[in-house]
């Protein structure tokens, strides 16, 4: 069969390999510019001072008020530093809360980003951006929130805490695992998802046995790159929209409520697309909705969304909230389908094989 797709090419430059972060100050400079406003969240805040330290007068300040789900007021609080500090860019040190940030504040400013990420979040090589402003999580896509420079290092990811990286690592995962299936896939980010899988699969179970494993935390964050360019290039669906109306409505963690969903949004889909994610199948080792749990129970992940503090009677407006408006899915989206794989996520059960 003859081959139909459009693959665009982001033009982030990535630097990767173990003390790149270090390279932070030549890439300002290489920027054109000259006072960097420091990004993290407050629980960062003294690796970001310590990051501002070292670049000395090329640093504006610190700003360590990020938080998850990027909420508007926080974004304003940061604009108005880096007006008062006349930054004429960011560097955000942190994951997916720091790097949503930084690209609010390019939204807004067009000022150029670095980033440096210290998880497995992904977001920091695409041009999506998702907002919370008054209970509600919106996303768009814009070609200047895209992150300039990204710098990673796995160096700073030997401290992350061993649930932290697992929830962080199967976040990553579900933007691979969803872009097998897109809509407008194509050859070039199907490989890169099935890599990443891969890379992910294998590196986890090891950091879970040994935080401080330097290999198994490059292959990770390796992973992790795959995973954030594969969503960068393709268009999501069902499993992103549920996780951003848990957290976007429910205020759930983020990486955890990824984490949570993956293998139920994968089990609802495989059987629309059972082809496209034989890949998943095969990497781990079931059907792939099963795989996926029976892979994120034998590491320690978190299972059920009722240990995120949702509620049995949260479950029915969540659905409500996820059907009301269409979008594209592999899969049609029948409220009482997601009704009951919400149940299944809430009370921790394995995805029918």
């Amino acid at each position: 069969m003859t081959r139909s797709f459009v693959y665009t090419a982001r033009p982030s430059i990535v630097v990767f390999g173990p003390g790149r972060s270090a390279e932070a100050g030549a890439w300002i400079e290489r920027l054109g510019c000259a006072r960097a406003l420091v990004l993290s969240t407050p629980q960062q805040a003294g690796d970001a001072g310590a990051l501002a330290g070292q670049l000395g007068s090329l640093s504006a300040g610190v700003f360590s008020g990020a938080a998850m789900h990027t909420p508007v007021e926080v974004t304003e609080q940061a604009l108005a530093v880096a007006r008062e500090t006349k930054a004429d860019c960011v560097v955000a040190l942190g994951g997916g809360s720091t790097t949503g940030l930084g690209k609010a504040l390019a939204l807004r400013t067009d000022l150029p980003q670095i980033v440096i990420p210290t998880t497995y979040a992904g977001s920091e090589v695409t041009d999506i951006l998702g907002q919370t402003e008054g209970g509600t999580k919106t996303t768009l896509r814009d070609a200047r929130v895209l992150p300039e420079v990204v710098l990673y290092d796995p160096e700073l990811t030997l401290g992350l805490p061993v649930a932290m990286s697992v929830t962080s690592g199967l976040n990553a995962m579900a933007h691979a695992a969803e872009g097998l299936y897109a809509q407008d896939r194509n050859p070039v980010a199907s490989l890169m998802a099935i890599e990443a899988l891969r890379a992910l699969k294998s590196a986890l179970p090891v950091i879970v046995a040994e935080p401080r494993n330097a290999q198994a935390r490059g292959e990770a964050l390796y992973g992790a790159w795959l995973c954030g360019t594969v969503l960068g290039n393709v268009g999501m669906a069902l499993h992103h929209k549920l996780c951003h109306v848990l957290g976007g409505s429910f205020d759930t963690p983020h990486a955890e409520t990824h984490a949570i969903m993956l293998p139920h949004t994968i089990a609802y889909n495989a059987s629309a697309v059972p082809d496209l994610l034989a890949p998943v199948g095969e990497i781990f080792g079931d059907a792939p909705g099963a795989g996926l749990w029976d892979f994120a129970s034998s590491i320690g992940a978190p299972l059920s969304l009722r240990d995120l503090g949702l509620s049995e009677a949260d479950l029915d407006r969540a659905a409500d909230l996820a059907t009301a408006n269409a979008y594209w899915n592999p899969r049609a989206i029948a409220r009482g389908g997601i009704r009951s794989l919400l149940q299944d996520a809430w009370e921790g059960r394995r995805p029918a094989a």
